[in-house]
């Protein structure tokens, strides 16, 4: 196969994984969030890596998406402005949690795909630690594969599917990438962020989903590209601006 069929493919069976094997983790973590919402809280989505920050933008502020979702944007973690980089910072997630206001019987939903660097593990502990319900999204696969002691590894060398309270596993293979080409020893084209927001925008319709099976009117964002849209989400603008971080 040439390189476009062979990544075709590879995501269609990514994509499989995660329809046919988390359905019930997908449904698990959507009953928590949907009460979450009830109650009027906010859902903390924190992408702990340079890409896997991409899941949190994925679902922030997004036509058709939740609107209480507080992305955690902290500086250093996104390759836009790790100068320095920090998701290998021990000690500064605390301090990341803090700013955000993640606290006790909150909900954490926590995007790493490789699952094993220190700010990831450090998030995952710290919110087991404030009573935190945390929701992983990662690929159990990737993080088994890598082994102990290596550079990006959390000093622990614990993994992000381990400590999750539910896990969505996204089903990526170890390395991200897809496709194999003669004449190079590496793989290329990379898998992970097709398949994070695809769990992500599952997870949040079977949500939105849930929310009107209860009767309950869904917090949904409208385009802003189109006739009404920032007429429409001028309410929710003013009723979450003071409470979600980074909301403008």
């Amino acid at each position: 196969m040439d390189a476009i069929a062979q990544y075709y493919e590879a995501i269609l069976e990514i994509i499989k994984q995660i329809k046919e094997k988390e359905r019930e983790n997908v449904h698990k973590a959507a009953d928590l969030i949907v009460q979450a919402i009830s109650d009027d809280k906010l859902i903390h989505i924190f992408g702990t890596g340079g890409h896997s920050v991409m899941g949190a933008m994925e679902v922030f502020y997004r036509a058709g998406g939740l609107v209480p979702i507080n992305p955690l944007f902290p500086p250093g973690i996104s390759v836009i402005d790790s100068h320095p980089n920090t998701e290998r910072l021990e000690g500064y997630a605390g301090f990341i949690l803090d700013y955000y206001g993640v606290k006790k019987d909150d909900i954490l939903i926590i995007v790493n795909v490789n699952g094993i660097n220190a700010v990831t593990i450090d998030s995952a502990l710290e919110a087991k630690k404030r009573g935190a319900t945390l929701i992983a999204v990662t690929s159990s696969e990737f993080s088994r594969s890598v082994p102990p002691g290596i550079p990006a590894r959390h000093s622990s060398n614990k993994n992000l599917c381990d400590l999750g309270d539910i896990v969505i596993d996204v089903h990526v293979p170890p390395g991200d990438a897809v496709v194999e080409l003669e004449g190079l020893d590496l793989k290329v084209a990379a898998s992970s962020t097709i398949a994070v927001c695809f769990a992500l925008n599952i997870l949040f319709a079977t949500v939105t989903e849930k929310l009107l099976v209860r009767g309950i009117t869904p917090p949904v964002w409208k385009s802003a590209n189109v006739p009404g849209g920032d007429e429409a989400n001028r309410k929710y603008r003013e009723k979450y601006f003071h409470r979600i971080k980074h909301l403008y």
